[in-house]
Parts: structure tokens; sequence; C-alpha cells
């Protein structure tokens, strides 16, 4: 991805690949602090360490590299130039030529309420993203996408499907640099947009295998979504598997809107649902605006009768600030 990046002029973080820990340090140790260190290869949305000191970024280098945590996903390191500003998920279909933008979104990356602790694989999003506004929109799809799906051709490698852009707006220019791709849709942020999306999927993934997205539109509808993360306690650690969830029944009946994604589920002997994931459920919410998506969301989540569950209270906190954090005091 990086050196299709350098080679179309797509705007990301500076950054250089590594195999040898001493020659990373040597680079993190001329560049400083914070600085972002990340597995190579797949590892379950938890390969990057964000180093805020010079010794963080020593231990992840040797965690990958030496301690091998990550296994053969870890045996390469990117380390990557830290960007402050705020991230957001921009999700585009793809025919092999042509890209037709989805709905934005923006996860909830970190375990703890206000972004604090580990990684995880997300613990909430809503959609859409009130950062990407229609103009940042449009530079996304100019500077970011396209360049991607028409490099990716003139490469010989012509990519189809959903293609998912990690971006970070720029605290200091405002405009979005290129932190990842994914080429799916993303998880948790796939629920908010499928909960909006109002056209045909199918017909809409066809034209996209086709070749035939030139001219296709997508209604989305108005309002917000959100989805709150239900996981096991413990993750994204060790956790505990099999524990009994309760009354997902009556949560879904909080709002017509609501609607529960199970993601690691399976019902016992007695046809109780047990939890058998790190992430288990995605509760689903649409309103009117964020705040209602949001209320609705977290009504349905206090049905939920789970003692071996938790979630973040404050998803949305970017969007909705001054609510959030009063009705937490």
């Amino acid at each position: 991805m990086k050196n299709l990046c350098d080679k179309y002029r797509i705007p990301t973080a500076k950054y250089k690949t590594f195999t040898d820990p001493s020659a990373a340090k040597k680079y993190i140790q001329e560049q400083g602090a914070p600085i972002v260190v990340k597995a190579d290869g797949l590892a379950a949305g938890k390969g990057v360490i964000v180093a805020m000191t010079l010794e963080e970024a020593y231990e992840a280098v040797d965690s990958m590299l030496i301690e091998n945590v990550f296994g053969t996903a870890g045996c390469r390191i990117v380390v990557e130039e830290f960007l402050e500003g705020e991230e957001a998920s921009f999700f585009a279909l793809v025919d092999g030529e042509n890209a037709i933008p989805l709905e934005s979104a923006q996860d909830h990356k970190r375990v703890g309420d206000g972004d604090t602790g580990p990684n995880t694989g997300g613990m909430g999003a809503y959609s859409p993203a009130p950062i990407l506004t229609k103009e940042l929109q449009s530079v996304v799809m100019e500077s970011i996408i396209l360049p991607t799906v028409k490099g990716m051709s003139a490469e010989g490698c012509k990519f189809v499907g959903v293609l998912y852009a990690g971006l970070m707006i720029e605290k200091k220019s405002g405009l979005p640099k290129l932190i990842e791709y994914n080429v799916r849709f993303g998880d948790p942020e796939c629920q908010v947009l499928m909960v909006r999306l109002e056209s045909d999927l199918a017909q809409v993934l066809l034209a996209a295998c086709r070749g035939e997205l030139t001219g296709v539109t997508l209604n989305w509808s108005p309002g917000s979504a959100m989805v709150v993360v239900m996981a096991s306690k413990g993750y994204p650690g060790s956790y505990e598997k099999g524990t009994v969830i309760r009354n997902l029944e009556e949560a879904e009946q909080v709002a017509p809107s609501v609607k529960i994604f199970h993601a690691g589920t399976a019902l016992d002997s007695d046809g109780n649902f047990i939890a058998t994931g790190g992430r288990v459920l995605g509760v689903t919410a649409k309103g009117k605006d964020l705040e209602e998506a949001r209320d609705r969301a977290y009504q349905a989540v206090e049905e939920i009768n789970w003692p071996g569950g938790f979630y973040r209270r404050d998803i949305g906190w970017r969007a909705l600030p001054q609510k959030q954090f009063a009705s937490q005091g």
C-alpha cells in the first residue's frame, strides 16, 4: 500500500519498513516520539502500537521482531510518522476502473472510555462522521480513492470490491491522509452503513462485479446511526467464553430502529445465547440525529442482561462531547 501511495502521490504518513530490530530502533531515535509501529501482516486489528515515548517504541519493535507476539504478521514492521488529528473511515465501492462513495463513519478503536487503553478491532461507530464534510469527501475521492483504483489498474491488478480507507484528518492542514486500506466492509462501521443504506445492496454489488458502476448512485436514510459493541470482559486480552446473555429480544423492542448484530454468539443446550468471542454483539440504532441514535442504542444496551460483558459508554463523544460528559457526571 505504502509503495503504491509513493508511486501515485497519494497523501499518507512518512514511513520506513524494517526486519532488523537495531535498524528500526536507529530510525525511531532519529525521528523521535510519538511514533507508530505496525506489524506488516494481518494481526486482527491489534498490530498497531502508537508509542508516545522512545522506550515504548523500542519495546514494540522487540515484541514484534524478537518475541514474535504477532507471529509471521510481525516479522516485518512499518515505522510511521505520528499524525495528529481525527480519524475517520471512508468507504468506496470499486468495479476495477471506477469507484462510487459509500457513506462515512467513525470508529472507536481503544477499549476504554475517552479513547484510553489498548487498541481493539473497534468498540463502536457512528455514521455519518461530521468531520467528513461533503467537500472533504470529494477531496478523499479525488486525492486518495480514485488514484488508488487507477494505480491498481495500471499495475495490472484491478481491484473489484469494497475499499475501506482509514483516514486521518490532520489537525494542522484539515486535509485527509491515508492511514490504511482494508478491502472489505469495516467492522463495526458496516453495521451503521447497512442500517442506513436504502438502495438494493445486491444489485449494487452485482454492478461492481460487472464493471458497471458508472452512473450508479446510492440512497441513504437521513439522520444518523450508531452501533455500540458489547465485548467479553478482558477483551482485547484473554476473556472467558460461554457466559450467558439474556434479554436480547426485549432490547430489540426499545425502538423500531434497533437491530442487534451477533458477532460472537452460540446457543447452549438450553437454548440460551452464550458469548463465544471477544467482540460479541453490535447493538445498532438509527435516529433523526446522532443524539437520538445514541440514546436508542444505549437504551437497548441497558436492557441486555449480560454480567460477563462490558461496553464503552461514550461512543460518539467526538461529535457529542458536551452532552456526553454531562450525562456521565
